[in-house]
């Protein structure tokens, strides 16, 4: 099976050499994404709002890749901010209540003051 390589869109992608998403055999691998709506380029500066588009990111490159969230295997959330973390639980939930995957927080700095998280995912190609 071929390798193929999902793309957003996303001016980031091209600039930092990187694909929203790789599927590899029977599995897809969603790069680290964030909140950014890639149409306008703009992101909210609330951190649910940036979690619930962040997941509208993700499940786009994954419906791309013919899988979805129900699919999601291994999730991991980087947060910029401890505190953030009951607002940003509770939409989790929303999207990720059907797969419940294998998870891991990170609390850390990101690459624009801007993002207040990050999420990897890792899901199973449908079959």
């Amino acid at each position: 099976m071929s390798r193929q390589l999902i793309s957003s869109g996303s001016k980031f992608e091209a600039e930092a050499c990187y694909s929203r998403a790789v599927v590899d055999g029977d599995f897809v691998f969603v790069s680290g994404t964030t909140g950014f709506d890639y149409a306008t380029m703009t992101i909210s500066a609330d951190v649910a709002e940036q979690t619930r588009q962040t997941f509208r990111n993700i499940e786009a490159a994954l419906q791309k890749a013919g899988s979805s969230l129900k699919d999601a295997v291994r999730a991991t959330y980087y947060v910029v901010n401890a505190d953030d973390w009951p607002k940003i639980y509770a939409v989790f939930k929303e999207f990720l209540a059907d797969s419940r995957p294998a998870a891991t927080a990170i609390i850390c700095g990101l690459v624009d003051p801007r993002m207040k998280i990050e999420i990897e995912i890792t899901a199973r190609k449908r079959l």
